[in-house]
């Protein structure tokens, strides 16, 4: 070897021969051979999330919230990892709030009415409140923050069904004849010349090919039908049956599924929607372990807010708690039944807004007959019956057994069945439902659970109303002394999870602040 070349190669074989892959890799290191971290410009960007939501700086105050719904749970949340002292005081047994989720073994309990036990199989369970939720809702932010598992709700299924003036057909054959009768409608209008002092010739005929495509027109731009509207019998090796041909435009008006073909159209309900995994009281669970169980006392009823120069003094029976701040965050007609010192004009605004009653009942079946015979997996049959929905499980495809939503009512309608017995309840849902399913609908029944939320003692009612976002709600949205207002009543997402928890951001976002600048 005398004379030749030593390469890098040739010395890093040595090197690690006698003093091992260590030595080797240092040496490697030393040389510029060996992989290094990334430098900060070369690491992946990773843009901010506009969901996260975190409070500048350290606070040290203790702060009582009145109600582990998800408005005071979120604001637990927040203000916990900021350092605060939350204690939490629910006078119901259970955290969540409108957030439940019914499963076998449950008791629901009602204002002036029998208790219902829950008899739902393993692994069935029923979304008694809210029970989906908008992509661009922060409450999906939460869930990836809190890992809440989620999934598609189908919330729009041509499948399903619009049953409208005792007519029964396909969501997707009401859009299709609606559709294609105003396409044809705007198509005349465009040929005959009603449109030339707004469009150009250019305009005209773009606007015909749109209306062409929109409405499936014929070649006299003349609404005839189309297989968009469905088959008796779907094509396979043969060309299927197509349905009849639609009903005259007098009839296709006559049937009013203006508001069924168009309920989704909203920014609150387009698709897609998500659920989470398991039921909806998964956030729930997961923001009590957030926040601590051992925070949150349950079955206490607050009997009196009292606003003290140096704090806030919460009394309920057999006891009472002093903090330097509160967080009201209960529906605002049990909140102003409160004996407080928070002044008339709270008492006045908190009045303002009315409560709507709203009602659910989930019924359990031992098949799964929407999948197996109407082919509808997940999405929602729009009425005008008092049932009003019928939501059809986006989960548990294919399962033995499943659960539907027999009726989704709010106000006069949730009253209607708000006032019978659940077992009435279910009686009336069926007889509607049979309706539309006809009389498999009442076959092979498992179980039912019914909600009524007017009748739920520390809510009554399932949101509210403001006759206007006027001054009150203005208002509210201030501390009244030490005492902040909390909820998705204080916001324009009124009845969404979402409302609460911006609510709560807002909320501890204002109390920090002033802690802050406190001497």
């Amino acid at each position: 070897m005398e004379g030749a070349a030593l390469t890098r190669r040739g010395l890093l074989v040595g090197i690690g021969a006698a003093g091992g892959a260590g030595a080797m890799y240092a040496a490697m290191g030393a040389l510029g051979l060996a992989p290094s971290e990334p430098s900060e410009q070369e690491k992946e960007f990773v843009p901010p999330r506009t969901g996260d939501f975190t409070l500048r700086g350290k606070g040290t105050a203790k702060v009582v919230i009145l109600g582990a719904g998800v408005a005071g749970l979120t604001a637990a949340y927040e203000l916990g990892k900021a350092g605060y002292d939350c204690t939490l005081l629910e006078a119901r047994q259970k955290a969540g709030g409108r957030n439940l989720t019914l499963r076998g073994g449950d008791r629901l309990t009602e204002l002036n009415g029998p208790a219902q036990d829950v008899r739902f199989g393993e692994g069935v369970y029923f979304n008694a409140g809210p029970g989906r939720i908008a992509p661009w809702m922060v409450t999906l932010d939460y869930c990836r923050e809190l890992g809440v598992p989620i999934e598609t709700f189908i919330n729009t299924n041509a499948a399903a069904y619009v049953h409208v003036n005792d007519r029964t057909v396909r969501a997707r054959t009401a859009r299709a004849d609606m559709y294609g009768y105003v396409a044809e409608l705007l198509a005349k209008a465009t040929n005959v010349g009603a449109l030339d002092k707004t469009l150009t010739k250019d305009d005209r005929e773009r606007l015909l090919e749109f209306l062409r495509r929109f409405g499936d027109l014929g070649p006299k731009h003349a609404y005839e039908g189309s297989d968009r509207r469905g088959f008796t019998k779907y094509p396979a090796i043969d060309i299927g049956t197509p349905l009849d041909a639609p009903a005259s435009l007098h009839r296709v008006l006559a049937a009013g599924t203006g508001r069924a073909i168009t309920n989704d159209f909203g920014y609150e309900q387009a698709t897609p929607m998500f659920q989470p995994v398991g039921g909806m009281d998964v956030i729930v669970a997961k923001l009590t372990e957030a926040v601590g169980k051992e925070r949150i006392r349950t079955g206490v009823k607050v009997t009196k807010i009292t606003n003290l120069a140096d704090g806030v003094e919460i009394t309920w029976d057999g006891g009472a708690l002093k903090a330097d701040y509160c967080i009201a965050a209960l529906p605002p007609h049990i909140l102003a039944k409160i004996p407080h010192n928070l002044g008339a004009e709270v008492t006045a605004a908190l009045t303002t807004p009315t409560p709507i009653a709203a009602g659910k009942i989930g019924l359990e079946y031992g098949r799964r007959w929407w999948e197996l015979e109407d082919r509808i997996y997940g999405g929602v049959t729009e009425t005008d019956l008092d049932i009003t929905h019928i939501w059809y499980p986006s989960h548990g495809y294919h399962s033995e057994r499943g659960l539907l939503v027999g009726y989704y009512a709010t106000e006069g309608d949730a009253e209607l069945y708000g006032a019978l017995t659940p077992q009435d309840r279910r009686h009336r849902a069926l007889t509607q439902g049979k309706k539309i399913h006809g009389e498999k609908y009442r076959q092979n029944l498992l179980s039912s659970a019914s909600i009524a939320w007017e009748r739920q003692e520390h809510i009554q009612g399932g949101w509210v109303r403001w006759p206007a976002f006027d001054s009150s709600f203005t208002f509210l949205q201030r501390p009244a002394g030490r005492v902040y207002f909390a909820g998705d009543w204080l916001t324009h997402l009124i009845a969404w999870q979402a409302g609460a928890m911006e609510s709560a951001r807002g909320v501890v976002t204002r109390l920090h602040q002033r802690v802050l600048q406190s001497p």
